[in-house]
């Protein structure tokens, strides 16, 4: 048998094509390794990439929502404006009554602190224009309100709101374009005696464009809340697209052994960590989506939106969709730039290179210097650069957070000895204090944000909360009457006086007196008031020491020119004119001013007014003769009688429903900084939650990561005491450090953002309750990682596969 032997052949050429991909082919190909190294790296794997998407999706379901603001702010104003009168206050009293135009006036209460907002409408014809959400106005005594509203009057608790609208019959819903938000109390109610007279207005269309331009220097506090709230967001995406570091060096070392480069091992590491963020992506918007619902549900803080309004901006939100990946593929690559991956493993455990001082000091420098170059801000500003407050405020606020690794570096360093607790904590901040500082960045910068904010509405607080000068001691509510009824004046007196609750009401009717008589060509006739009340009343009003019903006088208020007004119509012995006062002389209503009248000073009324003219008790002039007279009255009610307030807006309500009840207030406050504190209020707890989730992962993460050790410290005989109080120190040390730091960093923002908008700082010591809070969520997170820690800590931890 013959054996055929064939001549060898030469190897074939490596191709171009057979080679390693390199450029934008091997970057594709490293970050799929690690992508599916992250899905199939088992159960660890997807632990880690589990912690990392949900701390990539809180960060991303909270820049969604911040992204919503600008379109849910642009909607709610757009319905608002919706359904006012178009032309209200340029053509005020000019639009001819047509068969389309309808009379309004605007009414407004309150049920245990929840405020109601209604309309009084009347159609002139047959055809009238309807607001938005109303199929057709409704009729007298009947009502369309808002579903909430509706909700709430069905509530079996909500009785003595039913009672206020006893008179009126509820006919149907206001649908959603009628709204402002789902949560809004609303109502239009119909009338068949509303006119021009009682406050009323004509509409002919319905659509607004008065939206009130916001002041400049609310407009500086938006941008720094924007700051403030968002920031410590981008730094926590930053952190979590880092857990489970210590694992990720061990599978990178091992690529290394079997033949990955350098760069390759970074890229594949990248894609890992590129998995993790696309998977946060997918839960940010499972969170957004779900918080979307519950906006319509949820009254937070009186504020809510139709999920169709919460809705991110376009533009912003496909910003959100590329940067998340793409800042989690650079930190990554960046933070293995200053780490030696050989194929025998991770160089970390070495003494690093300590940290550079310069270019951490130079982003707040830079930051601050923008701020001052600025200038001054003032509330007449017409147009402010917010882009360069934004970009300094950040860099300051960003500036912060890569002070704090040196800061903590520098310090933990110089820490020896002490308790086993200590020792094994500083000793774990020595190895690995970068870990430790990136933990506690966001709330460092949430911290000093913050900080700066409150030195902010600290200066502004007389801008936008004025002291109105009233006494809420002697009366608490004020309820007033347009109508010309002598007889509605008297019963308003005595239901609120039989009113439940009510201990006491100064009450007055008044009208003008006119001198009677001829008038020299070119003068005007002398008028002044006269308000009729009880002597109790009156002394609430003037000095009048003694004093008994039938009574009158002649009240100064201590300006020379108004008392010599008053003496020329009011004197004594001499009538006065206390009817219409139309200059027709079958209209006069004449009546004496008593000869005994004596002149006193007037005194401020809880109301903060000081009511000059004659005073005189109802046994002095009948009231009923005062047919164009105004009723005021002042109620004070008992505190410890539960919802007395209540009981006055029912009297009042049955009284008159169009009566204008009003609270009397030592401080009025604002609408739109009122708007934007409430935001901030809204914005800071959930940047604080945020924060609390951020440090709870990362702790729970480095436990994880040091399950093994925590084992074998056990096994050896270390408490499980002593190790609770080791995780408390490494919680502790960095966060004290953290808001020392934001303390010293935010005092400092706040005076050149106090500056930068003509201000003095009112207020140095506005960081102690932000500290505390920062000591609360040290024990917070402690408290919650425990269990964990006991977990961790069993003998089965030493097992390996």
């Amino acid at each position: 048998m013959s054996v055929t032997r064939t001549k060898p052949q030469p190897a074939p050429a490596v191709t171009a094509e057979a080679s390693a991909p390199t450029g934008v082919r091997a970057w594709i190909r490293d970050l799929g390794m690690g992508m599916r190294f992250a899905a199939g790296g088992g159960r660890e794997g997807w632990v880690r990439t589990i912690l990392t998407a949900v701390g990539v999706g809180l960060g991303v379901a909270l820049l969604l929502g911040a992204a919503s603001v600008p379109y849910l702010t642009d909607h709610r104003s757009d319905r608002s404006s919706a359904r006012e009168a178009a032309d209200r206050m340029t053509l005020a009293g000019k639009i001819k009554r047509s068969d389309t135009t309808v009379l309004m006036r605007d009414t407004f209460t309150t049920y245990r602190d929840r405020s109601l907002e209604g309309r009084f409408v009347r159609a002139e014809g047959g055809r009238p224009v309807l607001p938005p959400g109303l199929g057709k106005l409704p009729g007298a005594h009947e009502m369309v309100v808002s579903p909430a509203l509706r909700d709430l009057l069905d509530d079996p608790g909500a009785r003595l709101l039913e009672e206020r609208f006893r008179d009126y019959r509820v006919t149907g819903t206001i649908a959603d374009a009628g709204l402002v938000s789902p949560r809004e109390l609303f109502y239009y109610a119909g009338s068949d005696t509303l006119t021009t007279n009682d406050g009323g207005y004509r509409a002919a269309k319905f659509g607004s464009d008065l939206s009130e331009p916001l002041n400049a220097l609310l407009m500086v506090l938006v941008v720094l809340i924007c700051v403030v709230l968002l920031t410590p967001v981008a730094v926590f995406i930053g952190t979590a697209v880092r857990f489970g570091g210590d694992r990720r060096d061990r599978r990178l070392a091992a690529l290394r052994l079997v033949g990955a480069d350098t760069r390759a091992v970074r890229r594949i590491a990248a894609g890992e960590s590129l998995f993790g963020a696309l998977l946060g992506l997918a839960v940010g918007t499972v969170f957004f989506l779900a918080v979307q619902q519950l906006v319509a549900v949820v009254d937070l803080d009186k504020v809510s939106a139709f999920p169709s309004d919460v809705r991110p901006v376009p533009v912003l939100a496909a910003l959100i969709v590329v940067a998340v990946p793409l800042s989690a593929v650079l930190v990554t690559v960046l933070s293995l730039r200053s780490v030696a991956i050989e194929p025998l493993g991770v160089v970390r455990g070495g003494v690093p290179r300590r940290r550079r001082l310069w270019w951490r000091l130079l982003l707040p420098v830079t930051g601050i210097g923008i701020l001052l170059a600025i200038g001054r801000v003032s509330s007449t500003d017409q147009d402010i650069n917010a882009y360069a407050i934004a970009t300094g405020a950040t860099l300051a606020l960003v500036g912060l957070s890569t002070l704090l690794p040196w800061l903590l570096e520098s310090v933990v360093a110089r820490l020896h000895g002490g308790p086993v607790p200590w020792q094994l904590a500083t000793r774990r901040l020595q190895l690995s204090s970068g870990t430790a500082a990136r933990a506690v960045s966001g709330i460092t910068i949430a911290v000093a944000g913050a900080i700066a904010l409150q030195m902010m509405f600290a200066s502004m607080h007389d801008d936008f909360n004025r002291v109105t000068g009233q006494d809420p001691h002697r009366a608490q509510l004020t309820v007033s009457s347009l109508a010309g009824d002598g007889r509605l004046a008297q019963r308003m007196i005595d239901d609120f006086r039989a009113t439940k609750g009510v201990q006491s009401v100064i009450g007055t009717v008044s009208t003008y007196a006119t001198r009677p008589g001829p008038v020299p060509e070119g003068e005007i006739q002398p008028t002044t008031t006269i308000s009729v009340g009880t002597c109790a009343t009156l002394r609430e009003l003037a000095r009048v020491g003694s004093c008994r019903d039938g009574d009158t006088f002649v009240s100064h208020t201590g300006d020379r020119k108004m008392n010599d007004w008053v003496d020329e119509s009011a004197r004594p012995g001499k009538p006065v004119d206390v009817g219409p006062g139309d200059g027709r002389k079958s209209s006069q209503i004449l009546w004496t001013l008593p000869a005994d009248a004596r002149t006193v000073r007037a005194r401020p009324s809880p109301t903060d007014d000081k009511v000059d003219g004659i005073l005189a008790t109802p046994g002095a002039i009948d009231i009923a003769k005062l047919t164009e007279a105004t009723t005021t009255a002042m109620v004070q009610i008992d505190p410890t009688v539960p919802d007395a307030e209540e009981y006055v807006r029912n009297t009042a309500a049955h009284i008159d429903p169009m009566l204008d009840v009003m609270s009397i207030k030592a401080v009025d406050r604002d609408k739109q900084y009122a708007s934007i504190a409430r935001g901030l209020q809204i914005g800071a707890a959930a940047t604080m939650a945020l924060i609390a989730a951020s440090m709870l992962v990362s702790t729970l993460e480095q436990l994880r990561e040091r399950k093994r050790l925590l084992a074998a410290l056990t096994a050896f005989g270390t408490r499980r005491r002593s190790m609770a109080w080791s995780v408390l120190w490494q919680t502790a040390i960095p966060v004290a450090l953290g808001l020392g730091l934001a303390i010293g960093g935010g005092l400092g923002l706040g005076y050149v953002m106090t500056r930068m908008i003509d201000k003095r700082v009112t207020d140095w010591w506005v960081f102690a309750p932000l500290a505390a809070g920062g000591a609360a969520l040290i024990a917070v997170v402690t408290l919650l990682s425990l269990p964990p820690l006991w977990r961790m800590m069993r003998p089965d931890g030493l097992r390996t596969e």
